[in-house]
């Protein structure tokens, strides 16, 4: 487990090291993987933030792509302290604040490198639906809220932490656990109707993608680089599907983690590897539809007749959704680590390490405005409401809300 954990956090650090302490060592190396410079853009969006939020500052030393949840007017967030918020969509007031889970802290000491380390809180972002709001600790806790007054309706648990968001699925709260499990939930009291177990590899990426549903099937992306589709009411398999092989001499070169979000079209699904695959699976049975040698660790969306992704290098892409095709592809955010599209309107919307949000035209892939959150890291998907408005937060939990941009 603790490989599991080094592995985002160091390369997290040394992203974001070589752009914070530019000059120091300035060898060509290390300018190689420096984040592409910015250049201006000509003639760029009118992007505004309709409010700013402050949830805290201990997500970055959990590297984790916590990320808030949207339904109607509402915007559901978790923060430091082990607390679930429900905020005003438009305006950013809290409407209620519950504590979940305690966070308490140990560690730490005189030396200034030393940090205090969290035992508890809120890890996995708030899954929202059916009147729930429900969300994941680090110690395995499982705890539902009552969505329009955050009050607690149960509470379960499971058996390592939860670090993806829970679905709540019909008369099912989904639950993955970071040790391979995933749970079925009975969403009216939280009791276990049934558990899938699948192994994990010797080393992977931190990070669980949140399973997806079309209202039978239950999707989720696993380590060793397989899709598994479950049935909702009873947890048994109904297909598997490998993205991408597992292959190399050391561990290293293995991983093949589907952590990122899945896309769920109307009778197929997309999932991206971390080993660089792309594949389109039909929900039916599981049968590949079409492959293309790229893919990254986070996700993909939908857009249209397009899936639009991020790969590892930072090119964004837009392939065609029928047969895998390059659409068209932007290379200007070289090495900034981008997190999975979001689509606003006629735009894509993605986060960097730098703590730039970038807004690129879907029609043909050209940057169309940008907008700085913070100094910090965005690692979660931004999330766009039915109306447009768009919600991102970085690694310190800075969290604000964009309307969608005026030419």
């Amino acid at each position: 487990m603790l490989r599991r954990t080094l592995i985002i956090a160091a390369v997290f650090a040394f992203a974001t090291g070589c752009s914070t302490i530019k000059g120091v060592f300035a060898d060509k190396a290390t300018k190689a993987l420096a984040p592409a410079e910015l250049v201006d853009i000509a003639s760029p969006l009118a992007v505004r933030k309709a409010w700013t939020r402050k949830l805290g500052d201990e997500k970055a030393s959990l590297g984790l792509r916590q990320r808030p949840a949207i339904e109607g007017d509402r915007v559901f967030v978790s923060d430091d302290a082990g607390r679930v918020l429900a905020l005003d969509l438009n305006s950013g007031a809290t409407l209620w604040d519950s504590e979940v889970v305690r966070a308490g802290k140990e560690g730490g000491g005189l030396l200034f490198w030393r940090r205090k380390t969290i035992d508890g809180g809120v890890t996995g972002g708030p899954g929202v639906g059916n009147g729930l709001v429900v969300a994941g600790g680090r110690n395995g806790e499982v705890v539902a809220l009552d969505a329009e007054t955050g009050a607690e309706r149960w509470r379960a648990k499971v058996t390592s932490e939860v670090i993806a968001a829970p679905l709540v699925a019909g008369d099912r709260v989904v639950v993955r656990s970071n040790d391979g499990r995933t749970f079925g939930l009975d969403a009216a009291d939280g009791t276990r109707k049934w558990v899938f177990d699948r192994g994990l590899p010797t080393l992977s990426v931190r990070g669980n993608g949140a399973p997806v549903t079309d209202g039978n099937l239950v999707y989720l992306g696993y380590d060793d680089g397989n899709v598994v589709a479950l049935r909702a009411a009873d947890g048994l398999v109904a297909w598997t599907q490998l993205v991408a092989e597992s292959e190399g001499r050391n561990d290293l070169a293995r991983m093949s983690d589907v952590d990122g979000e899945i896309a769920l079209g109307y009778s197929e699904l997309y999932a991206s590897s971390f080993a660089g695959q792309t594949l389109a699976i039909s929900t039916q049975n599981g049968r590949p539809l079409w492959s293309r040698d790229t893919g990254g660790y986070t996700g993909l969306a939908l857009l249209g007749d397009r899936v639009v992704l991020a790969d590892p290098a930072g090119t964004l892409w837009a392939l065609d959704r029928s047969n895998g095709s390059a659409v068209w592809k932007q290379e200007a955010l070289a090495r900034r680590w981008l997190t999975t599209p979001a689509v606003q309107g006629d735009y894509l919307v993605v986060g960097d390490v730098e703590g730039y949000l970038h807004w690129v035209r879907a029609e043909d892939g050209t940057l169309a405005g940008r907008e700085r959150l913070g100094r910090a890291p965005i690692l979660a998907t931004p999330q766009v409401s039915p109306l447009g408005m768009l919600l991102a937060v970085d690694s310190e939990g800075r969290l604000a809300a964009y309307p969608s941009p005026a030419q």
